[in-house]
């Protein structure tokens, strides 16, 4: 088992313990100024380059589009009873659970794991997940519009070029592709660092509520994952994208809103700490099983 997850599982970790020990060291490091070059640059420019180089057909996008809405209408549908019976305020956690973490850990999982391909596969679940976390995701936490915020994130705007391209059957001449593929570079790595410097910030104060919230948010995702993929049929490298995407921690933009919108912000931050050692530690299994579904 090792000898099959470690590849997977070593470089994130190491950049992940990267940004963790650098924090802890006190060096300097701008979070807000990294975070808004991945978001305004590095992530648009991974996703135009990714599918400039492994396209995603048509087809596929339709069923993505399905699966990923069907997916994300179950976890806010069940986290939504788990919080209701479990007498959570629903507006407080429910992105907690129904975002997971598809791109600071998502991209990279997917990458290692089923290479190009699986990127490609995993960025597309991201743009739909970035569309509806930047609209509808902001609406639940704030009750408030989220019309200025979506249309100045860089990111919404690849994810249209990149539909874009795949409807239309665009080619990047040699100068872009090049470009947009060093650019793209920056991102994976900068986002596991900056995942691991959030980690070294942020601090477990309700530690029995956090602990139930992980344990919400990695159960529900493979629940609701499993269940998505067996309703449509989903074969191949697909199948297993998706139930990692939705198995993997508590995003820590999450967070960001929590604290932007004061609701709860220090036990989503807890959420996020802990749902991440948990995830790093079911993470071997969770590969096993989804590479699994390929034999």
């Amino acid at each position: 088992m090792i000898a099959s997850v470690l590849p997977v599982i070593a470089p994130i970790f190491v950049c992940v313990l990267v940004g963790y020990l650098w924090k802890l060291f006190q060096q300097p490091y701008d979070t807000q100024m990294v975070s808004r070059l991945v978001m305004t640059i590095g992530a648009p420019a991974l996703i135009i380059s990714t599918l400039s180089k492994t396209p995603v057909s048509v087809p596929i996008l339709y069923e993505m589009i399905w699966v990923c809405g069907s997916l994300m209408a179950a976890m806010l549908l069940f986290g939504a009873i788990l919080l209701k019976s479990c007498r959570l305020d629903v507006r407080s956690y429910i992105n907690t659970l129904a975002f997971p973490n598809i791109g600071n850990m998502g991209l990279p999982v997917c990458l290692f794991a089923f290479g190009e391909h699986g990127l490609a596969l995993a960025i597309a679940l991201f743009m739909i997940f970035c569309v509806v976390q930047f609209s509808l995701g902001i609406f639940l936490v704030s009750g408030q519009s989220f019309l200025k915020v979506f249309l100045t994130n860089p990111v919404i705007y690849s994810v249209f070029a990149g539909v874009a391209m795949i409807y239309m059957d665009v080619s990047l001449p040699q100068w872009m592709a090049r470009s947009v593929d060093l650019l793209g570079s920056i991102a994976i790595p900068m986002m596991l660092i900056s995942l691991g410097v959030s980690l070294a910030g942020l601090k477990v104060t309700s530690f029995r509520e956090s602990v139930i919230l992980a344990i919400m948010r990695l159960a529900l995702g493979l629940f609701c994952g499993w269940l998505v993929v067996e309703i449509f049929d989903v074969e191949g490298t697909m199948r297993a994208v998706v139930l990692i995407q939705a198995a993997m921690p508590t995003a820590v933009f999450n967070y960001m809103f929590a604290s932007q919108y004061q609701r709860n912000p220090q036990q989503v931050a807890g959420t996020v700490v802990l749902s991440t050692v948990l995830g790093f530690v079911t993470l071997p299994w969770l590969l096993l099983w989804a590479k699994g579904t390929l034999l």
